[in-house]
């Protein structure tokens, strides 16, 4: 149901706020509450409490000095109190005249001078005392909060906030009691004066309770009904001949796979095969061995008449999986296509050709194989590195690729109609169990949750940007002994913002400290000619030390690098950390990576930078890293999903509320087969077209 009709600007600002539907402004709750329901007394008011006191005017006057301002003194009969304004009308002074009485809120303020409040919000006395807490809502520019609240409780009594979780037991065994659905938002919009504000803050009162359950639910039900969809959907049966190409890259690999990498390949050939569409996750930590999984899973589809695509999200990552994959593949007859958006036009366009026609087995590249020019001849099989990166509707065009089979394909049917690719998706940022349970219910996931031979653990170090010269004898000792250096700065240009040291400059500082050791610079803001030549010098040996910012943090793979340094380490997020430190320890040379860290000019570092790198020295272990980084950053943060529009859960705390996510994981199907109707209903009202996100 949407709203009735607003004010044109009031309109605008609620549509601002994402306030489109009766649904949104009601499960629009406060950021805090004013108590508007009683008066204290000066006398009994504390230092530094907000209060409503009821006071009459003494005298009100405008001075100069030392800055001009409204200053009224009021009594109560208990004690006196100064309210000062310096911002108001000329008719506020006239309406403060002597003897008038007022109820005045606002922070009480006691020093040597008095009471003072400063800007107190005035109602006059006659006006009746609230009977529940004052909602403070979230809000914009020219959407007064009076006119909000007015809204708001307008659209909870219009809107039908009837039961929807309708299975007769359902709450039985809910880990926490809670209120009926339009008692809990009634009450959390204007609560009773006598109410913990603690169990409001904390989430934990039971009106709290039931919307963290209705809202996971919705979102269980989306996974679920996503996965439906899917299993309905049709998909070629990609099953590789005996000794076709899947036996014969294995054959041509320098090294043996692990047996977690063997029970992954099983687990996505036996989706390939299957003639639904494939629709799963491969983690696993940094240097697990993702991308000759993903290359094995490639040569399936190809060995089955099929093409492949890899999208990476950066043009260096991108480049990385080209040249494995060229160089495991071409041998054994695989045309292999790249395609990314910095490409000379006629390189483009052959590439664009060979794709259409079906020449290119293998597509590699960026986004810019998601493109509406990009035509597939037969497209079987989409691999999206690193998936998290990418917006939402940039998998949802991948996905959009699929073609028409023309002619009878390995699925049996007759090709007269499109069949939907197999989708892996690989990160190297492991999926905690909750936020597995919760965003990627509808995924299967594999994990490779062991190393290959020969990987050295890196030791890492927290060190005070004080020692930055006892890092470069470091970097001096490590090139001397024939190693190579990544040195990770933030920025690549000064920002008033914040006080960054930037590549350049550092780059520019280890040249004069370090020279003849070959010293380079690698930003994202270079031609991408010439980042690909700076890559290639350090990679066979002829760049010593490697001044960047984050563009190495995946796919950069140089076995002979043994030291990683991250200036303004506190300012990256902890997955981040860990990818970058990633990047070393890939040969059998000792590593070791340094967290330089600068704290503010006289302070320390804050709590959630001092958890970032207290958990990076304390564990190697990319699962336990993203458990932490989790409850650090939040899951829109941890996803990268508040940039790319997927819906966030805005009540529910996956840190805290997992026995919610298993009650409502366990619900979701029984709804789903008990009362679709009232499922459906359920979906719209939380998610309205948001669910539509989850099918990326």
């Amino acid at each position: 149901m949407s709203p009735a009709p607003a004010p044109s600007p009031m309109r605008k600002a609620l549509e601002r706020l994402g306030l489109v539907r009766d649904a949104d402004l009601s499960l629009h709750l406060p950021l805090r509450y004013e108590d508007e329901t009683h008066i204290v007394r000066l006398a009994d008011a504390r230092d530094g409490e907000e209060v409503l006191i009821e006071a009459t005017v003494r005298t009100a006057q405008v001075t100069p000095r030392p800055r001009r301002q409204l200053v009224v003194h009021v009594h109560d009969g208990s004690g006196e109190c100064v309210l000062r304004f310096f911002h108001f009308y000329p008719t506020q002074e006239k309406a403060f005249a002597p003897g008038t009485c007022w109820r005045v809120r606002g922070v009480l303020k006691r020093g040597f001078g008095g009471d003072v409040m400063l800007h107190p919000v005035m109602r006059s006395a006659r006006t009746e005392l609230a009977q529940t807490l004052t909602p403070v809502y979230p809000t914009v520019a020219g959407l007064p909060q009076s006119w909000l609240r007015k809204a708001i409780l307008a659209a909870v009594e219009r809107s039908d906030w009837s039961d929807t979780i309708v299975v007769p037991d359902a709450w039985q065994h809910a880990p926490a009691p809670v209120l009926g659905l339009r008692e809990a938002l009634l009450f959390l919009h204007h609560p009773a004066p006598d109410v913990s504000l603690a169990a409001l803050e904390d989430r934990s009162h039971p009106a709290w309770q039931r919307l963290k359950a209705e809202e996971l639910l919705a979102q269980q039900l989306s996974q679920w009904i996503a996965r439906r969809g899917r299993a309905q959907q049709r998909a070629p049966k990609l099953v590789a001949r005996a000794g076709g190409l899947p036996e014969q890259l294995l054959r041509r690999l320098p090294f043996a796979l692990t047996a977690a990498q063997q029970r992954v390949v099983a687990e996505i050939g036996n989706d390939l095969a299957a003639a639904t569409p494939m629709h799963r996750l491969l983690q696993g930590d940094v240097g697990a061995g993702k991308t000759v999984v993903a290359a094995l899973a490639a040569a399936v589809a190809m060995d089955a008449g099929w093409q492949c695509v890899l999208m990476a999200p950066t043009e260096i990552l991108a480049e990385q999986h080209f040249r494995k994959l060229v160089a495991w593949l071409e041998p054994l007859g695989v045309s292999v296509a790249w395609l990314t958006g910095s490409q000379r036009k006629s390189e483009r366009t052959l590439m664009l050709a060979r794709i259409a026609s079906g020449e290119a087995s293998l597509v590699v590249g960026t986004q810019a194989v998601i493109q509406q020019q990009v035509r597939f001849h037969r497209l079987g099989l989409a691999i999206i590195d690193e998936q998290h990166r990418f917006g939402v509707a940039q998998r949802l065009a991948l996905r959009s690729k699929s073609s028409p089979a023309p002619e009878e394909d390995s699925s049996g049917g007759d090709g007269s109609e499109g069949l939907e690719q197999h989708l892996l998706m690989m990160s190297a940022t492991p999926i905690p169990r909750t936020l597995a349970m919760s965003y990627y219910a509808d995924l299967d996931v594999s994990t490779l949750d062991e190393l290959p031979p020969g990987r050295t653990p890196v030791v890492t170090r927290v060190v005070s940007d004080q020692r930055r010269d006892e890092v470069v004898e470091r970097i001096r000792q490590q090139v001397a002994a024939g190693r190579q250096v990544y040195w990770v700065c933030p920025l690549i240009e000064e920002s008033e913002a914040l006080d960054l040291t930037n590549a350049t400059a550092t780059h520019a500082q280890l040249c004069a400290a370090l020279p003849d050791m070959g010293v380079a610079l690698l930003h994202s803001r270079m031609p991408a000619a010439e980042k690909r030549a700076v890559m290639e010098q350090f990679t066979v040996g002829a760049i010593a030390v490697l001044v960047s910012t984050t563009v190495i943090e995946v796919g950069v793979d140089v076995p002979n690098a043994s030291l990683m340094v991250i200036e303004h380490a506190e300012r990256f997020g902890l997955s981040q950390l860990h990818q970058l430190r990633g990047r070393v320890g890939r040969g059998a040379a000792a590593s070791a990576c340094v967290l330089l860290y600068s704290a503010p000019a006289g302070g320390r570092l804050g709590e959630s930078a001092r958890e970032r790198l207290r958990a990076m020295a304390e564990t190697q272990d990319g699962f336990e890293i993203a458990r932490r980084d989790l409850d650090i950053r939040g899951p829109g943060e941890f996803l990268g999903a508040r940039q790319s529009g997927a819906p966030l859960l805005r009540f529910a705390d996956l840190a805290v509320d997992g026995a919610w996510l298993e009650w409502a994981r366990a619900l979701a199907p029984r709804l789903l087969e008990y009362a679709p109707d009232a499922a459906q209903r359920h979906i719209q009202r939380w998610m309205g077209g948001k669910s539509e996100f989850l099918k990326a």
